[in-house]
């Protein structure tokens, strides 16, 4: 099917999510050299230049001459959300389509996946003076201070939000506090039509051998110099994109909060509790449908089967 591409009435999205550590980046990797296509990073902490060992950044070996748009596309002082990813995306496709057939979007951010693909509210502007003061009211009194919080302005999302994401907690209350209304009250949008069809395929492992290539991630990244880039980073701690696992327990072991095998301990113990919420957000879109990384052949028909239909 690779060669019959140029007689594709439609343009496709072949869209692929999963936890972290599961083979994303390699899978796609085959499926653009075999589709002769692109990929789009869906990753949110990819965007930013100088997180690169705790993202797991793909190496330009690792790209295989494939070209990545949305690595190192933006540094980390620079404000970014899922509006303007979803308005940058849609941009960028318009043009990537004029030459392709098909492209690939991954990556395991389903705020940013779904913006792409079914659009996002349209969010008030927030004065940064209100996010970092949250922020060192998280640092100050604890997640649970700003649940509870959250809780009094805005029970119904509170009801719904991942618990254990910073980022978003701090989202919501920024919004409450800068609006005087709900933040829920934002988020009504219907799903919009795109101008391309959308192929949804999840990727997921066995749990022991997940987390085990987790384990082991951590272990590299840790060699690679994690705790370098982390030192480096020091001055933007209170930065939102820095609210995130990889970098946060760093910290806290710079601060002096607990010794280094405890650090490690969090920080593998953080990435494998990330990746399960990962899955929850996915699976709850339930039409995706997923394979293990290695079940290159099925991937293949199933889109080949999509794209003839």
């Amino acid at each position: 099917m690779g060669n019959h591409l140029s007689t594709l009435k439609e343009k496709y999205l072949i869209v692929v999510v999963g936890p972290t550590a599961v083979g994303k980046t390699d899978l796609c990797i085959q499926l653009a050299k075999h589709y002769k296509t692109v990929i789009i990073s869906a990753d949110s902490r990819q965007f930013y230049h100088e997180m690169t060992i705790g993202t797991a950044k793909p190496t330009l070996a690792e790209m295989q001459g494939i070209p990545h748009y949305f690595i190192n596309s933006h540094h980390i002082t620079q404000e970014y959300n899922a509006g303007a990813y979803e308005q940058e995306v849609l941009r960028l496709l318009d043009e990537l389509f004029t030459q392709h057939s098909c492209v690939i979007l991954t990556g395991g951010s389903g705020l940013y996946v779904r913006a792409v693909l079914e659009g996002m509210d349209e969010m008030p502007e927030v004065p940064t003076s209100i996010r970092e003061s949250l922020i060192q009211q998280k640092q100050e009194q604890g997640l649970a201070h700003l649940l509870q919080k959250l809780q009094e302005l805005d029970p119904a999302y509170y009801n719904q939000v991942d618990k254990a994401n910073t980022q978003r907690i701090i989202r919501a209350l920024e919004v409450s506090l800068a609006t005087g209304q709900p933040y829920s009250s934002f988020r009504t949008k219907e799903p919009v039509d795109r101008p391309f069809q959308i192929i949804k395929i999840g990727l997921n492992r066995d749990r022991a051998e997940l987390y085990a290539r987790i384990d082991a991630r951590v272990d590299g990244m840790l060699e690679a110099g994690l705790l370098e880039e982390v030192q480096q980073l020091l001055p933007y701690r209170n930065h939102n994109a820095l609210q995130t696992v990889g970098y946060q327990e760093l910290f806290s072991y710079l601060a002096g909060e607990y010794d280094w095998d405890e650090a490690v301990r969090l920080l593998k113990r953080n990435s494998r509790r990330y990746a399960k919420r990962q899955l929850t957000w996915f699976t709850k879109n339930s039409d995706f449908t997923w394979f293990h990384p290695q079940q290159r052949e099925a991937i293949l028909a199933f889109i080949d089967r999509e794209l003839a239909s």
